[in-house]
């Protein structure tokens, strides 16, 4: 509870917060703002913003309805970045969880795979995957989650590393409890909060990854994107740089969004900050 009042009364976390619900809210009802398939021809070509007319947002170079793709991109973004996310967070825990709680050789080997993918930029790493698996929404968010756990390993060993000699852990041992029922169980639920508030960070790096690759041409062409939008628009970029505009700031607003949401969790979950 008091975590719940720490976060409740932080600006940062409530301005954050409801970023984040405008955010989901548009993505939830978008079929319902905007019921016609957002990638379908809507008027004429590179019409200007008019909040009294048609078109909210105007249109892109093609003659789509730049305000219908905000909002059903809205729902690609943010499923794409959750989903990452847990595939992230699920793979840095299992690979972390391993390498902390066994150490000696285990912790030797994984930790060199986890440098290994280190190695190469995460960028660079997902356009390789992406060229080898394909470019569609369900490869390109595999691959996003794939170049993004190394972090999160790195962090739950850390935490491992702390708590793997605490007295419960060793009260568990002395009853009989298999190894993995310690890690999953009981060493595990006490270094959640730390790496929860690290999702924050892989869910916005996710975002911003998706975004990039779609600027390239590289991501899905078939679906309603933030980022698709933003590489249709670098073509007219001199004169009608609104078509890249309005979904940068959408991609701001939403990594904006999660990042205070992190930040005040982190403030929340963290008993030195909550006291200060």
């Amino acid at each position: 509870m008091k975590a719940l009042k720490h976060f409740l009364m932080s600006p940062a976390a409530m301005l954050g917060l409801l970023l984040l619900v405008g955010i989901v809210g548009l993505a939830v009802f978008a079929d319902l703002l905007y019921p016609r398939d957002p990638l379908g021809l809507a008027g004429r070509p590179l019409q200007w913003p008019n909040p009294a007319g048609r078109f909210l947002l105007g249109t892109d170079a093609s003659g789509r309805d730049i305000a219908a793709q905000i909002a059903h991109g809205a729902r690609t973004t943010l499923l794409m970045g959750v989903v990452s996310t847990l595939i992230a967070i699920a793979i840095g825990i299992v690979v972390g969880a391993v390498a902390g709680f066994y150490g000696g050789l285990t912790d030797d080997v994984l930790m060199r795979l986890t440098e290994a993918f280190q190695t190469l930029p995460n960028f660079i790493l997902l356009l390789v995957l992406v060229v080898v698996v394909g470019s569609n929404i369900t490869a390109v968010t595999i691959a996003i989650g794939v170049v993004s756990w190394p972090a999160v390993a790195r962090l739950t060993r850390a935490e491992f590393l702390t708590l793997r000699n605490r007295e419960f852990v060793q009260a568990c041992r002395t009853l009989g409890l298999t190894n993995r029922w310690i890690i999953f169980r009981e060493v595990l639920p006490n270094a959640l909060a730390p790496i929860i508030v690290y999702g924050s960070v892989v869910m916005a790096t996710a975002i911003l990854l998706e975004s990039a690759l779609a600027f390239l041409d590289l991501s899905d062409p078939n679906i309603a994107s933030w980022g698709n939008l933003i590489g249709q628009g670098r073509k007219v970029l001199r004169s009608e740089w609104y078509v890249s505009a309005i979904p940068g700031v959408a991609i701001l607003l939403t990594i904006l969004s999660v990042s205070l949401v992190g930040q005040g969790l982190n403030d929340a979950l963290n008993p030195r900050l909550r006291n200060r």
